[in-house]
Parts: structure tokens; C-alpha cells; sequence
């Protein structure tokens, strides 16, 4: 039986048009982020079930690529449970690993401790446009610093970067979770439901307030609550400036620093004056991490039509490695995303060095030869990009082919030099 052609649903192979494009954002997003002070690292893209299973990773821990024992620890015959197979799993982000990491080696980073990760991880998830299961994150995180500056710092880098990516009129759209779990505490639903009365908002978008006052009512929260809850949200749409309306309306529920300290975010990403973006409260993100704690964010850009990347604050996640709880907030970049909409609008890589192809006779060798190649490690020297190859019997079809790669410059050697 011949082997399959196909790669494996939900990944993909990358040909180099795309590959260019991919190399080029990576860099772009790598010399902004440096330019913040962030540190990039690595860690292994295989980790600990137990770490991936801790009941942090929300709906994504239904999605690992779970990993079975090898050799003798392997034994299918007396196996009852899961955990007598399975002892790993491929990492479904990169914010666990980065907990795991600083766990293990904070006492030999600087506090707080900016990092910087690019890498692949993979969900068991549908594939869809711009989802797939094996796909690129490019993850900022500040751990150490319990101010709101480094809720400002991971805004203003992301930002930075969509914008020398060409991204404009995109929006930031903040929240923060003690002001979710204010408003359904007012409207009396118990903490112990709060998680369930999130994934339902989280829908908004989707099935608008409407759906989200039928699913909760489907799920028999009291019909006061629901009522309450939902009356919320038709006067907030109705204010100026929901998050003072929401201080004043929510009273001893929400905590009295929580207006401040969003307001000092926002005003602070505004007074750079930037016309790429706006950044918007909006009471109705949720985020589906149920490790977050306090801040959180996503990003909108309206050729995609959904979440181009997100983060927020989860202070309480390297407390579970070590006991003592560190503050730390990540903004994740949607790169596949980012990709699809730079190819999509027919994206070109700028360009700041010539290319050349040196066009090689068949019957050029020997010290012809040599002076060729080496006259191209000249160029090369001066910066610029130099192909040497073979010339094709279809000379014209070859060239076509080259200025589609970028290459604008011919220079043609013949066996004999008065072709």
C-alpha cells in the first residue's frame, strides 16, 4: 500500500512562500519584544500529565496529545486506569511550561522576569480557518511585578508589534475577573457557579444577550439572578462609561481599587497616541483560562473576525509548583492568525538587500566554474543574496519562476562567454 501523501488533519506542511512570511513576523515580533526587555527562553514541548491535567488549562485540557509510557513501563495487560499508560503529554500553550520553568529556576533570574517564547503547541481541537492542532505561539510574560505597569508594558509590545506588522484600526478589548465575579455575585449567583455562568457569557458574541439569558435559564439558575444578571449588561450598553457605572452600580461586591486600576491601563495604552488601535473595556470578556486572576485581554482584528491573541493576569499558577504564590500576567500573539491575514492581503516581505541569480551554463566547470562562485561570496559579502543555480532549457519559464521568488537581478554565464 502506498504511503500517504497528506499530513496529519488539523497540521500542515509550509511551503517557502509562506515559510518567508513566517520567518519575517517571527523576527519582527523577536526585535519589538527585545526592545521591551524581554528575555526569550525555551522549554520542552513535552511535559508532565499531571501538569497539563491540573484543572488550570479550562476546556484545553479536554485537548492534549497525551503521551504513553515506553518499554517495560508499559504494560496495556494490567492497566485500569489512565495514569497506568500515560505519563506525558505534548504542551496545548506555553504559559504552563513557563510556570514549570520559573518554578525550577527563578532563583538565577533577574525580578521581575520579562520572557519571551516562541514555539509549537498542539490541541486535539477542530480544525477550522486559522485553527489547527499543531500550531505557533509567540508568548510575553512578566513575572514578579504585581503592579498593573506590566499589564501596560505586554499591551504596548503587542501593540507595537501588530503595528509594524502593518495591523491597523485593530482593538484591545480589557476585562478584568474580579469585576465578572462582582457582577454575578450581585445579581446572586453563588461563587461555586460562577465558572458556569462565565462559559455562558463567554457565548455572547455568538448568541448574543438574548442566548446568554436562555442558556442560563437552561442550566435552572433562579430566574431572579438570570434576570438581574442580564439587566446588568442592556444598561451597560447604554452608558458612556460602563466602568464607572459598574462602580458605583456593583458597590462593596467589587473590590475598591479595581476601577483605578483598570482606568490607569487605559489611560496609560491611550496617551501613547497611537491611531493603530483603540483599547475598549468590555465587561462581556471572559476569557476561557480558568487560571486567570485579575486583568484580561484579547485582541480584534477585523479582517479575521474573532480573537487574534490574548492573555491576562494569573497570580496564583506558581504557587501551585512551589507553594508561594507569584504574580505574573502573559499576553499571547495569535500567530498562525497573524500569517493567514499577511498572506490573504497578498503581503510582500520588505526588503533592504538585493537578489541576484547567477544563471549557470550546464557546460560551465572548472576554473570558470570557480570564478563564478567565487564572484557570488563577493556579492555575498556586500549583503547581497546571491542564487546560484543551473540554467534550465526554458530560460524564460526559469526567470518567471525566480521573480516570483523576489529575484530581480539575472546575471547568465555560457561555456562560451560570446552567447
Amino acid at each position: 500500500m502506498a504511503l500517504s501523501k497528506k499530513p496529519v488533519t488539523g497540521m500542515k506542511d509550509i511551503l517557502p512562500e509562506e515559510m518567508k512570511i513566517r520567518n519575517y513576523v517571527q523576527n519582527v515580533i523577536k526585535d519589538t519584544y527585545k526592545a521591551f526587555g524581554f528575555t526569550q527562553i525555551e522549554t520542552p514541548c513535552v511535559e508532565n500529565i499531571s501538569n497539563l491535567t491540573n484543572k488550570q488549562g479550562g476546556e484545553n485540557e479536554k485537548l492534549i496529545f497525551k503521551i504513553l509510557k515506553r518499554g517495560e513501563k508499559l504494560n496495556l495487560e494490567t492497566a485500569v486506569e489512565e495514569s497506568d499508560v500515560v505519563d506525558n503529554g505534548l504542551r496545548y500553550d506555553l504559559t504552563v511550561p513557563l510556570v514549570r520553568y520559573y518554578s525550577k529556576n527563578a532563583n538565577d533570574l533577574p525580578s521581575p522576569f520579562k520572557a519571551l517564547q516562541i514555539g509549537n503547541v498542539w490541541r486535539a481541537d477542530r480544525p477550522q480557518r486559522g485553527r489547527y492542532r499543531q500550531f505557533m505561539q509567540c508568548d510575553i510574560d512578566i513575572l514578579g511585578d504585581s503592579s498593573n505597569l506590566a499589564e501596560i508594558e505586554l499591551i504596548l509590545a503587542t501593540t507595537t508589534t501588530l503595528g509594524k506588522l502593518g495591523f491597523k484600526n485593530f482593538q484591545i478589548r480589557i476585562n478584568e475577573r474580579r469585576i465578572l465575579k462582582a457582577m454575578a455575585a450581585y445579581s446572586g449567583f453563588t461563587e461555586e457557579s460562577f465558572d458556569s455562568v462565565f462559559i455562558i457569557l463567554d457565548k455572547m458574541d455568538k448568541i448574543g444577550l438574548d442566548g446568554v439569558r436562555e442558556e442560563l435559564i437552561r442550566y435552572n439558575f433562579a430566574p431572579a439572578s438570570v434576570k438581574k444578571y442580564t439587566q446588568l449588561f442592556e444598561e451597560i450598553q447604554k452608558q458612556t462609561n460602563p466602568l464607572e457605572y459598574l462602580a458605583e452600580k456593583l458597590g462593596d461586591f467589587m473590590e475598591s481599587d479595581v476601577k483605578e486600576w483598570m482606568e490607569e491601563i487605559i489611560e496609560s495604552v491611550k496617551a501613547t497616541g497611537s491611531s493603530d488601535f483603540e483599547i475598549v473595556f468590555d465587561p462581556t470578556l471572559v476569557r476561557g483560562m480558568s487560571y486567570y486572576t485579575g486583568t484580561i485581554f484579547e485582541i480584534a482584528i477585523p479582517e479575521f473576525g474573532g480573537s487574534c491573541g490574548g492573555g491576562g493576569r494569573y497570580d496564583k499558577m506558581v504557587g501551585n509548583f512551589t507553594g508561594h504564590d507569584v504574580p505574573a500576567c502573559g499576553f499571547s500573539i495569535g500567530f498562525e492568525r497573524i500569517v493567514l491575514l499577511l498572506m490573504e492581503q497578498g503581503f510582500k516581505i520588505p526588503q533592504d538587500y538585493d537578489k541576484v541569480a547567477y544563471l549557470i551554463e550546464k557546460g560551465v566547470k572548472g576554473k570558470t566554474l570557480t570564478d563564478v562562485i567565487a564572484q557570488a561570496q563577493n556579492e555575498r559579502s556586500k549583503g547581497t543574496q546571491v542564487l546560484v543555480t543551473r540554467m534550465n532549457k526554458n530560460k524564460k519559464f526559469q526567470k518567471e519562476q525566480l521573480i516570483m521568488q523576489g529575484y530581480e537581478n539575472f546575471k547568465e554565464f555560457y561555456k562560451n562567454p560570446l552567447k
